[in-house]
């Protein structure tokens, strides 16, 4: 069996977590080798974003921050301290990757492409760091409470002082997230909270939801309802799709939805005029009504809606499209404003890891220290990146998780 080299720290996973760590490793002087088993790094990094990167959230403050991912969120406060968001935007400002703001506080590269970003650690990489492609490993050598090699598929072996493992989840599979690090983990003793899909889209029930397929919604009010029961409520953008909705209200509700929907049905509800009540709404309409007597009430309806969803709202309200408006009677129009305000969907799944954008789920925070990312049970091991049971909301929140992480765990592993 051919031994590679012996190297200080041995990383699986070549993602953002893994880059991250491997460079900090190498700065702070260690000889560092990094595996990857796909043909080259940080292929899900390139379709975050939409292929833009939405590399940070510039919350500047740790708390406000932190508290984007629930109870677990206080494990990253102190490496949020030691590596947070001011210090990720000058790490890529003193590498000459410019970024931008846009709203809600998203970071992304002053260029829009997410391949400049993967570019930025390729560069950093390179003749700093041994990088293997291609190599998929067969078993990893504990002896007792340490790791003691790793054997690849072609049985040469990887010696260190320590390993981190950073090879993300189980979303997008197709970039190769597909739960290896969970299958080491247990072998090591480690628990495992069971991983779900997150930020992922939503189906419904209503088979003419396809008919609305690609409208987009800005500004909406999307609420989840369970028993009668609100149960949670946000306002932004969301997105018509096939078989349900997406876009980021939809992405953000999904893990409050699949956990919903273990206990029963989920009734989700659309507010498409959240800056009118129902009075102001019922005011408007009557006045379009008076203003437009002879206009069809299929025409009132599209100032107040995206066209393609009008023909939707009457056959729901059961008013003939090409009604006129003064003979529109109030029970209709009570229909109309009621929809307007609730219009209403059963949500029945989640499309799943093949289109979550992240994992809910993951290692258990009680088995890592949270200043150092190293595990609790073995000595020479850490974890970083989306393997751990940490996920927070779209808006460059997840990969700050993997900047953090990976950049503590690369500097943490020798003392």
């Amino acid at each position: 069996m051919k031994q590679i080299a012996k190297y200080d720290l041995a990383i699986v996973g070549a993602g953002p977590a893994g880059m991250m760590a491997a460079y900090r490793a190498y700065q702070c002087g260690a000889k560092v080798i990094l595996l990857e088993k796909n043909h080259a790094p940080g292929n899900k990094l390139l379709l975050t974003g939409k292929e833009r990167c939405n590399i940070t959230n510039a919350e500047r403050d740790p708390r406000k921050f932190a508290d984007q991912f629930g109870h677990n969120g206080k494990f990253l406060l102190s490496g949020l301290h030691r590596f947070g968001i001011e210090d990720t935007l000058n790490f890529f400002h003193d590498n000459k990757l410019a970024t931008v703001i846009e709203r809600g506080n998203r970071v992304f590269p002053e260029s829009n492409r997410s391949v400049d970003v993967l570019n930025l650690f390729i560069k950093l990489l390179k003749n700093n760091v041994t990088l293997l492609t291609d190599c998929k490993i067969k078993s990893f050598v504990q002896k007792e409470n340490r790791i003691d090699t790793i054997t690849l598929q072609d049985n040469k072996t990887v010696i260190a002082a320590h390993y981190l493992i950073s090879t993300g989840g189980l979303s997008y599979p197709q970039t190769g997230s597909t739960g290896d690090g969970y299958t080491w983990a247990r072998q090591f003793g480690h628990s495992i909270v069971t991983p779900q899909p997150a930020l992922t889209p939503l189906l419904v029930r209503e088979k003419w939801v396809n008919e609305l397929e690609g409208i987009s919604l800005k500004n909406v009010l999307v609420s989840l309802y369970q028993n009668n029961r609100k149960k949670e409520a946000r306002f932004g953008e969301a997105l018509f799709t096939a078989y349900g909705l997406s876009g980021p209200v939809i992405l953000d509700m999904s893990k409050s939805a699949g956990a919903l929907l273990s206990h029963g049905e989920v009734k989700l509800y659309i507010d498409f005029k959240p800056a009118l009540d129902h009075n102001k709404l019922e005011n408007r309409i009557l006045r379009d009504l008076e203003i437009h007597k002879n206009k069809s009430i299929k025409n009132i309806l599209y100032g107040l809606l995206p066209r393609n969803i009008v023909p939707v709202i009457l056959d729901l309200a059961d008013v003939e499209h090409n009604k006129k408006s003064h003979s529109i009677t109030k029970d209709e129009r009570k229909k109309i404003r009621i929809l307007l305000k609730e219009f209403p969907l059963t949500v029945t799944g989640l499309v799943g890891f093949n289109k979550s954008i992240i994992t809910t789920g993951g290692i258990s925070l009680k088995e890592i220290e949270p200043k150092t990312m190293k595990s609790k049970l073995l000595k020479n091991l850490s974890f970083a990146g989306e393997i751990l049971d940490l996920d927070g909301p779209t808006g460059g929140f997840n990969l700050q998780v993997c900047w953090t992480t990976g950049y503590i765990a690369g500097e943490s592993a020798f003392f």
